[in-house]
């Protein structure tokens, strides 16, 4: 697999204990893990990767059963899908690096595998950065009905087996386009390079990713929306520095206080906005960095 949005990073496929992950790898320095959200890949960090590259070693995977990683089998707990499972993969590809301490950033889904990594593996990370969300259990406990027609995906997605596989089978590249642009500022494909949005089309078109990207909600509305839950239960908080940065025009609602939410979770919360809708790295990668860098480089 190859294409023209990496040049001089290196191409990998990594078994790890549950699945196989495709990667690419660049840079120098500290490691940095970053994780793609939904309905995207890895290309995702295109525009923000270069200039994180002058810093740090990158990694950047496609998460179980998105891109050209594996889908492994779920069962009725949807636990293979859990963003606990997606931070296995995400330590043991590190390991296979020879990463035992890692700084990570992770928009949409990969925010949430981030925080979980953090929560359960803290003695493995350094600092911690989430793109655009709010933690799983708040999410849901902030719905209301403006916020539900906002974010339809979320039950929609969630939806018993076959119902939400079975339509967009019929047609995924439409949803897909709907999905990305719909969730830009300017409503619009124009942020996304033909070369990543033809990776997106690719992927979203096989039957494999469609079910498994539908677990992976699936999951949020069982598994790690309970997870979260007994996280707050114990009291327990993310040690490492947290970064949250949200679109101005993002997903979170504009009348909740992101970091006021996030400092439930982390000790230490720095919070900021870009102007642009979700898909910060694509949209205003320029602004992104700005947050990025000097948080990552403390």
């Amino acid at each position: 697999m190859s294409d023209d949005l990496f040049p001089g990073f290196d191409n990998h496929s990594i078994d790890t204990e549950e699945a196989t992950l495709f990667c690419r790898t660049g840079g120098r320095g500290p490691a940095l893990l970053l994780i793609h959200g939904y309905p995207q890949s890895h290309h995702m960090w295109h525009k923000v990767a270069p200039a994180l590259a002058e810093h740090f070693t990158l990694v950047m995977p496609d998460l179980r059963g998105y891109g050209a990683s594996s889908a492994p089998a779920s069962g009725d707990d949807h636990a293979a899908y859990s963003k606990r499972a997606m931070a296995r993969d995400m330590l043991d590809l590190m390991a296979a690096f020879g990463h035992d301490q890692f700084r990570l950033a992770g928009h949409d889904r990969g925010g949430r595998v981030a925080y979980r990594l953090a929560l359960d593996f803290p003695e493995h990370v350094v600092r911690v950065a989430c793109l655009d969300i709010i933690p799983t259990l708040d999410t849901w406990n902030a719905f209301d009905w403006a916020y539900a027609i906002d974010t339809y995906h979320w039950a929609f997605l969630a939806q018993p087996e076959p119902l939400p596989e079975m339509l967009l089978a019929q047609a995924p590249e439409a949803f897909l386009d709907y999905t990305l642009a719909s969730w830009t500022g300017d409503k619009t494909l124009d942020a996304f390079d033909p070369i990543a949005l033809a990776a997106y089309r690719r992927a979203f078109a096989r039957p494999s990713t469609i079910h498994a990207t539908c677990e992976d909600y699936r999951a949020g509305a069982g598994y790690d929306r309970d997870a979260d839950q007994a996280d707050i239960d114990a009291g327990h908080q993310i040690a490492a520095p947290l970064l949250a940065v949200f679109g101005v025009d993002g997903i979170p609602p504009e009348n909740i206080d992101g970091k006021a939410i996030w400092s439930r979770w982390a000790k230490d919360v720095t919070a900021g906005t870009v102007p642009c809708g979700h898909f910060m790295c694509e949209e205003a990668p320029d602004a992104v960095l700005d947050h990025l860098l000097p948080f990552m480089k403390r």
